[in-house]
């Protein structure tokens, strides 16, 4: 055998083991039994500057105290890549925390309605065009002061869902496309130390825990991670829906095995994801559907337009959503037991 094929197998055998291992680090998660409460409904701040780049908030969980909001931030992006927010999935009993990741292309993240560009499919937030990032102005809040590569374009809302996860009762009714599924296997790289930051500080205020804001933090979103000073924090306008306490303890929802010990995401640094399972989402469901571009959040939900925040001079566009969640806070059936059968989804929106 050749020098030059042996480099070749040994070069091959290198690429392989990093994607894989990049894209273990991105799929593993958290399991529990209790599903995440809706997402509130909140303005999103002004884009600090060029090359700043949207991740929406999201609902974390904390071992001892449970969900806890996560606020939406802006981000210095890698040049050339698109964040896939992560997303809780509905499947074995179980919500399956799935975390984000920057990438090439937009991956699937649930149909979930985070707003301000992700839609539940896609994103119509901004776009690349060589080394710089050119945003919407339609669905993102950039002042042509601080921002000159800009654009509009009309995004269409199919769905003004405050729902935030995939499947189960209650959930967003929505499966990868065969390109989704291409794209999870493209070469990824975790959450930014700046988003890590974002959710460490997030933890450590005790007035993000959805036990505490009964789904409408008071930080919704700052303008730079880890800022969560008055001049940069948000406060949600909303809860996305009605809050119900869950009939148990975080201790006792969170399912512990010991196949995944050892591993952790980005998105729930500080607590370990023993007991991840693979997201099934159940074949039948009468939920909300992601299709179409919308954009959930500041948008009215009688209207056909992106999100509220048309008018981007300012952060104050948009309205309450109307249409909570369905059971937010449902507690998922023993991780043995069959899936439950979904219930009508509510309408969708642009929000953040």
């Amino acid at each position: 055998m050749s020098r030059s094929l042996i480099r070749w197998i040994l070069l091959s055998l290198v690429v392989m083991t990093f994607s894989a291992a990049s894209f273990a680090q991105i799929a593993v998660g958290i399991s529990v039994r209790i599903g995440p409460p809706a997402l509130p409904v909140y303005a999103q701040p002004i884009c600090p500057g060029p090359g700043y780049f949207w991740t929406p908030g999201y609902w974390a969980w904390n071992d001892d105290e449970g969900y806890y909001w996560v606020p939406g931030t802006w981000v210095v992006a890698p040049v050339g890549l698109l964040w896939t927010p992560g997303y809780w999935g509905w499947g074995g009993g179980l919500y399956a925390w799935h975390a984000g990741y920057w990438g090439p292309h937009i991956g699937f993240y649930g149909g979930i309605n985070y707003g301000f560009g992700y839609t539940g499919v896609g994103f119509v937030g901004g776009e690349w065009r060589g080394g710089a990032f050119f945003y919407n102005r339609s669905v993102t809040n950039v002042s042509v002061t601080n921002v000159t590569n800009v654009y509009n374009k009309t995004v269409i809302v199919n769905n003004a869902s405050t729902v935030s996860y995939n499947g189960g009762t209650g959930g967003v009714n929505m499966r990868p496309t065969p390109q989704e599924e291409a794209y999870a296997r493209e070469q990824h790289t975790p959450a930014l130390a700046a988003q890590q930051q974002q959710e460490h500080a997030a933890m450590q205020n005790r007035q993000n825990f959805a036990s505490v804001n009964h789904g409408r933090p008071a930080i919704a979103a700052t303008a730079r991670p880890g800022d969560f000073s008055s001049h940069s924090a948000v406060a949600a306008r909303a809860a996305g829906g009605d809050y119900h306490a869950p009939a148990m303890s975080p201790r006792e929802a969170r399912v512990n095995t010991a196949s995944n010990r050892g591993n952790s995401t980005p998105a729930n640094r500080g607590t370990s994801n023993e007991g991840f399972r693979p997201f099934t989402p159940p074949s039948k469901s009468g939920n909300s559907s992601s299709s179409g571009n919308f954009n959930r959040g500041n948008s009215s939900p009688n209207s056909n337009v992106s999100r509220g925040n048309d008018n981007r001079s300012n952060d104050k566009g948009g309205q309450s959503q109307s249409h909570p969640a369905s059971h937010p806070n449902q507690s998922a059936p023993h991780p043995k037991s069959s899936p439950p059968k979904s219930s009508p989804p509510p309408k969708e929106e642009h929000h953040h």
